[in-house]
């Protein structure tokens, strides 16, 4: 009976239906009819396996185009050690914090009447930041912060490409010279100062600036590693039998530097007659100030006296290309924008738009540098540290503060307050009336910094306190314009990170230790740190030298003993309560943080 039949009996068997299916199946594929034959069985067998080879291959391809991808998206991915010839130009922008390039940007669109949207040359090349801190302090110093680039590792502050143990750390400028490269430092303050030394010098103390100008002359374990050397300080290659020596002992640094094959210029006659680099022999020596360069917003005014950091800077690149041309080898380059640093400490936003303004046509050069060398190469630029905890706002009054910032009064001033100090200080040497030193102030005030609103109790502060006439000056362009600072010393900012190639400097990308930086730089060279860090300890074990009163010394210093140190004691987690007692130890007034 119907009713008892099976409600499937009516269809063929599963075995039946499967291979009808996947004939309907092949036939729908390929277009062709269906064939009932023996040799589906074996069709069907082929292709399954074809088409599992096929997914395999597929799902593989996948997964390494998902990886390349990743690791090319991850900052912290580092690229192999790269071949073949390249130039690497480090530029550091002592003490400029973010907020100075908020600072200048708004300056700059103001002085040229530009539109918001305007931005200096080194905004558009931001790729990272870097955090700060030093072995010692939550708050690094020049010197800590360019031992991490210089040797990738964390130091004490104040110490000078040394460990925290007192052991002599490779620098990538020396690994550079050893493995052929050529080398050059290029500053603006003196040569002797932190960062600069950081690169070929080895002391335990910054402050033993006669001594780093001895090393950066040859006179250490490794023997001249720089090449080109322009900035200030001469003063500590003077002896000091001569006028304008800072030096402790009677040394001649310029002679022993002649001795060691160096070309030596000292003022902007010399400079010029390099004919933009074409002319210039090494090794090279150019010291074109006693101490530091002026800052740009004096400098502008005695360019027949010394040369900008972009001249200074172009000169050494065209110098420094022409004589790796035809080498196996390129160069490394520091450039440093010192000054920014002190803006910093003196609170002098005046000088510091001047002394941004002139890292960024600096910056502006090497990249046309970059552009048209035909050698590979990269710039990276950061900072060590921010410099007076700078905030463009200042409340001014109690009450509820006001939403401005002016930068009309800084476009006004046509000194720092660095030079008004040093005329005012001049001045008093001929013992002057109050009322003459009155006077004097004024017209300082009227023409130096551009302001007229000057009040009598301004004016009667700096004829009382002539001490502190660099910070009252300062302050009084801070005030007008509602520049806020919170110290004269350095702070534990954040500081940004900029490149010429972002892909060439990839691992940078992001936030970083500022280690990091030291890092990339030895593997973008590909340069072995290590063995000359080994290399200094060897031949520096026993290696003695004579310090100012005769004495026997290691040859990297006096270790400094507790409460010598730049920071004093290990700060990193810890609170004394001793704001009160800080003079105690560094003096009044004091600019012991550079």
């Amino acid at each position: 009976m119907a009713g008892d039949r099976p409600l499937l009996s009516g269809r063929p068997s599963s075995e039946l239906s499967n291979e009808r299916d996947i004939a309907e199946e092949d036939a729908l594929l390929t277009g062709q009819p269906t064939m009932r034959s023996d040799g589906s069985r074996t069709w069907k067998f082929w292709r399954e396996l074809g088409l599992f080879v096929w997914a395999v291959i597929a799902t593989a391809v996948v997964i390494v185009l998902a990886v390349i991808y990743q690791k090319s998206q991850d900052p912290n991915h580092s690229t192999p050690n790269p071949t073949g010839k390249r130039n690497l130009i480090f530029m550091v922008s002592d003490g400029m914090g973010p907020t100075s390039l908020s600072l200048t940007r708004s300056f700059m669109q103001f002085q040229n009447g530009a539109p918001y949207s305007e931005q200096l040359v080194i905004d558009q090349h931001l790729i990272g930041q870097s955090r700060t801190r030093s072995s010692s302090s939550l708050i690094t110093d020049s010197a800590a912060g360019a031992t991490a680039f210089s040797c990738g590792s964390k130091s004490y502050n104040g110490a000078i490409s040394v460990t925290p143990e007192h052991e002599p750390c490779g620098t990538v400028l020396e690994a550079a010279k050893k493995a052929g490269y050529m080398t050059g430092l290029v500053v603006t303050t003196r040569i002797t100062d932190a960062t600069p030394a950081c690169f070929a010098a080895h002391v335990n103390m910054r402050s033993e600036e006669d001594r780093i100008a001895e090393q950066l002359v040859g006179d250490y374990p490794l023997g001249r590693t720089v090449d080109l050397m322009f900035g200030g300080g001469r003063c500590h290659f003077l002896p000091n039998s001569t006028e304008d020596s800072c030096r402790a002992d009677n040394k001649d640094v310029v002679d022993l530097a002649k001795k060691s094959g160096f070309t030596y210029i000292s003022d902007r006659k010399d400079f010029d007659n390099l004919k933009g680099g074409g002319g210039l022999d090494f090794p090279m020596l150019g010291l074109f100030a006693d101490t530091d360069i002026p800052y740009e917003i004096d400098r502008r005014n005695e360019d027949d006296i010394y040369p900008s950091l972009h001249e200074m800077a172009e000169v050494a690149l065209t110098a420094l290309s022409e004589a790796t041309r035809d080498s196996e080898k390129g160069f490394f380059l520091m450039i440093e924008g010192s000054r920014i640093d002190h803006a910093g400490h003196h609170n002098d936003p005046a000088a510091q738009v001047h002394e941004v303004l002139a890292y960024d046509k600096a910056f502006t050069s090497v990249l046309e540098f970059l552009k048209n060398e035909p050698t590979e190469g990269v710039m990276v630029s950061t900072s060590d540290h921010e410099t007076g905890g700078l905030a463009t706002a200042r409340q001014l009054h109690a009450s509820y503060p006001e939403y401005v910032w002016f930068p009309g009064p800084l476009a006004n001033a046509s000194h720092s307050a660095e030079r008004l100090d040093l005329e005012y200080n001049k001045y008093l040497t001929n013992d002057p009336s109050d009322d003459a030193k009155a006077t004097f102030i004024r017209d300082s005030i009227s023409s130096g910094l551009g302001l007229k609103d000057y009040t009598d109790d301004e004016v009667a502060n700096l004829v009382k306190d002539p001490s502190t006439a660099l910070y009252q000056f300062a302050d009084m362009m801070s005030r007008r314009s509602q520049t806020g600072w919170s110290t004269h010393g350095h702070s534990a900012a954040d500081v940004n990170i900029y490149s010429s190639d972002p892909k060439a400097a990839l691992p940078l990308v992001g936030n970083h230790e500022n280690t990091e930086v030291g890092d990339f730089l030895r593997e973008y060279l590909g340069v072995d740190v290590e063995s000359v860090t080994k290399e200094l300890r060897e031949k520096g074990k026993e290696l003695k030298v004579l310090d100012a009163n005769g004495t026997e010394v290691s040859w990297m210093g006096k270790i400094p003993e507790e409460g010598e140190r730049l920071d004093g004691q290990n700060h990193l987690a810890s609170y004394g309560g001793d704001f009160k007692k800080r003079h105690l130890l560094h003096g009044r007034g004091c600019d012991c943080g550079h």
